[in-house]
């Protein structure tokens, strides 16, 4: 057997996992030296930034209640005027991608320390990917500045996710393990951690659908999340990534959606030209044809299936398209313009 050369780079980061870890969140920023504590939320995460106001006492200075998916500047720049109001030298992020984004927005910024307690299966609070959107173009970047420098992982926490944000945000994850899998920059630490995670979130995420309150699936979808963000954080992101990005800033789709939309027809024109990632991903669906598979789980959760559910417009595609290929991303196969305007259109239609 012949091992690869590769390069893994670990990320530092502290992670409490388990139900009831958001107790230990006044333990996790006293161990960080945090004294100023700005809690951020969405306005319908409300009442979990007031427990953990409640949880942090007089560490905490306050709640910022208008985290705004795919992190607005406008958003970033009234977070910001608040922490400076408040002197904040940390933040506490409680919710989804969208909360965790905009306390990246605020490490960058105004270089405060992040403490993430994730409520959905985005995985943002993995990575030290970060993203703006201004005048309808969403830019990324990476740098470790934004990375949580603790994460706690409380499966009760996810207990009352609604079944469609369930579903859409555990495709979205898995689409982060897919594209690690065929990564320029992958390696054996991150494929395997990329297969577990498909492989959990698969599992569970069926038995969710059925029964939401299940604590062991609960836990298990997590578990999985997690494997497929810290994923993401190790990895180059490709052609799947790239074209949510485009869709999500252009056209302002909904960010777990569109991920779910696009993973099977990105994985049926990437897996070809990756027979590692597609040997890793049947062993993880326990399917002949990943794909496939990830297009029957799809249909089995409900999830939307195509770009015209979200709203988007035929004519909107060719934006899409020029969007992609000035400026696109590594990837396994070669993307041309015709390759992209078939993709685009299957995704569309369905077909």
């Amino acid at each position: 057997m012949t091992v690869p050369s590769f390069v893994y780079e670990a990320l530092p980061m502290r992670v409490v996992f388990g139900p009831g870890a958001l107790g230990s969140l006044r333990e996790e920023t006293d161990r960080l030296g945090l004294r100023r504590v700005l809690v951020l939320c969405t306005p319908g995460q409300r009442a979990l930034a007031d427990r953990a106001t409640a949880l942090l006492g007089e560490r905490a200075v306050g709640v910022f209640a208008g985290a705004r998916m795919h992190v607005p500047v406008a958003t970033v720049a009234a977070a910001a005027e608040a922490a400076r109001a408040a002197e904040a030298d940390g933040c506490v992020a409680v919710g989804g991608g969208s909360t965790v984004g905009l306390a990246k927005a605020l490490a960058l910024r105004r270089g405060l320390a992040v403490v993430a307690v994730p409520t959905t299966y985005a995985g943002s609070e993995m990575t030290p990917i970060w993203g703006l959107t201004e005048n309808a173009r969403k830019q990324t970047g990476r740098d470790r500045a934004v990375l949580p420098r603790a994460v706690l992982y409380d499966p009760d926490l996810t207990l009352g996710l609604p079944v469609p944000v369930t579903v859409t945000s555990g495709l979205n994850a898995m689409a982060h393990a897919v594209e690690a899998l065929y990564a320029p920059d992958g390696s054996p630490v991150v494929a395997a951690m990329a297969e577990q995670g498909v492989r959990d979130l698969a599992a569970a995420l069926p038995v969710l659908t059925d029964r939401p309150g299940d604590p062991d699936a609960r836990a298990a979808a997590l578990q999985g999340a997690w494997l497929c963000g810290a994923c993401l954080g190790s990895t180059t992101m490709g052609l799947h990534h790239k074209l949510c990005h485009v869709l999500g800033g252009l056209l302002d789709l909904p960010h777990a959606e569109t991920h779910a939309v696009m993973l099977p027809y990105v994985a049926a024109f990437n897996l070809p030209s990756a027979p590692d990632a597609r040997a890793a991903l049947a062993r993880a669906l326990d399917a002949d044809d990943p794909a496939q598979a990830l297009a029957r789980l799809a249909d089995r959760l409900g999830a939307p299936r195509t770009l015209r559910e979200l709203g988007v417009r035929h004519e909107d595609l060719s934006r899409v398209r020029d969007d992609v290929l000035a400026a696109p991303y590594a990837n396994p196969r070669p993307v041309d313009r015709a390759e992209l305007d078939a993709l685009l259109e299957r995704a569309w239609s369905g077909t």
